[in-house]
C-alpha cells in the first residue's frame, strides 16, 4: 500500500458506531483510499482492522454503498504490481460526506457548496482584505479586464463587504 496512514492519523478517526446518530451527509470522512476506478472513504475505525465508510467500486455509482472494509484487505490489493493508495494528509482534508463530490453524486444528494459566482466573490473579498487591491481603483481594474477570472463582477459590492468587516 502506498501512503499507508500513520497510527496517529488512524487514532483521529472515530470508533465504530461513535457517529451512529450523525446524519450520513454530516459524517466526517477522514481517509480516502483509491486504485483505478475504485474509491473507499473512511468515516469510522475499530482501532484494529475494520473501517466503516462509503465505497464506489469500478466507478459504479449506482451500486456504491455505505459499509465495512478491512485495512488488511485494502493493503492486500495488488493489480499487476499496482497497489492501493491512501491520499496523504496534505492532499486529503477531513470534510463532511456531503462535501465529497463522489459520495454526493453516488447518493444523489444535492450540491451544498456555494455557486462558482459566490466562490469568486469570496475569493475577491479575501484578496482585498489581504491587500492585493489596496485601492478601490485596483479592484475596479481587475473586474473590468476581459483577461481576469473576475471579469464582470460588481466591484462596489465586493469592496463594501471587504472593508465593512475590517472597520467593524
Amino acid at each position: 500500500m502506498w501512503n499507508e496512514p500513520s497510527k496517529e492519523r488512524l487514532s483521529k478517526i472515530p470508533k465504530l458506531y461513535e457517529t451512529e446518530t450523525t446524519r450520513l451527509q454530516d459524517k466526517l470522512i477522514y481517509l480516502h483510499f483509491y486504485i483505478g476506478g475504485c474509491d473507499w472513504f473512511v468515516a469510522e475505525y475499530d482501532g484494529k482492522d475494520h473501517f466503516w465508510g462509503f465505497a464506489i467500486l469500478n466507478q459504479d455509482y449506482e451500486m456504491a454503498e455505505w459499509g465495512y472494509v478491512s485495512l488488511s484487505e485494502l493493503k492486500s490489493i495488488n493489480i499487476n504490481g499496482i497497489e492501493i493508495d491512501c491520499e496523504i494528509e496534505e492532499a486529503w482534508k477531513v470534510r463532511r460526506a456531503a462535501e465529497v463530490d463522489k459520495i454526493r453524486i453516488a447518493t444523489g444528494w444535492p450540491r451544498e457548496t456555494p455557486s462558482l459566482q459566490d466562490e469568486k466573490e469570496s475569493d475577491l473579498i479575501l484578496k482585498v482584505r489581504a491587500g492585493h487591491f489596496p485601492q478601490f481603483q485596483d479592484l475596479l481594474a481587475e473586474v473590468i479586464s476581459p483577461y481576469s477570472d473576475y471579469f464582470g463582477m460588481d466591484p462596489n459590492s465586493i469592496w463594501k463587504k471587504a472593508t465593512a468587516r475590517q472597520s467593524a
